[in-house]
């Protein structure tokens, strides 16, 4: 699977451009087997360089490597994966409170769809 489609990268990259001060994310990439969740807002122009919400046991803040989450090597044949039904929903400020009170992308994700719902 192609990380990032085109049209992902576009928006991604006009986000970096733009930089935004508290940007929805535009990507969700994923280890299907575990830990590992990276929520992407901005691409800087080596196109390398992404920026967002990184979960590997702790939620942070910060930049990440496009290569080296492609490089990502799993069992069966594996790698990192996008969801491709992720909507932000939200700007990534409240990610990164959410996934850091509830301890997890994941958790947070939960609770915001939920909150989502209800409106």
């Amino acid at each position: 699977m192609i990380l990032l489609a085109p049209e992902l990268r576009t928006r991604l990259l006009a986000n970096g451009r733009e930089r935004c001060a508290d940007p929805v994310p535009v990507v969700k990439l994923f280890n299907p087997l575990g830990e590992g969740v990276w929520l992407a807002t901005e691409l800087d122009e080596d196109g390398d360089t992404l920026y967002g919400l990184a979960d590997l046991g702790e939620p942070e803040l910060g930049s990440f490597s496009l290569a080296e989450i492609t490089a990502v090597r799993l069992p069966f044949g594996l790698g990192i994966e996008r969801d491709i039904l992720f909507e932000g929903l939200v700007p990534i400020s409240i990610w990164a409170k959410t996934a850091r009170r509830t301890g997890s992308i994941r958790e947070a994700e939960r609770m915001l769809r939920s909150a989502a719902r209800r409106e």
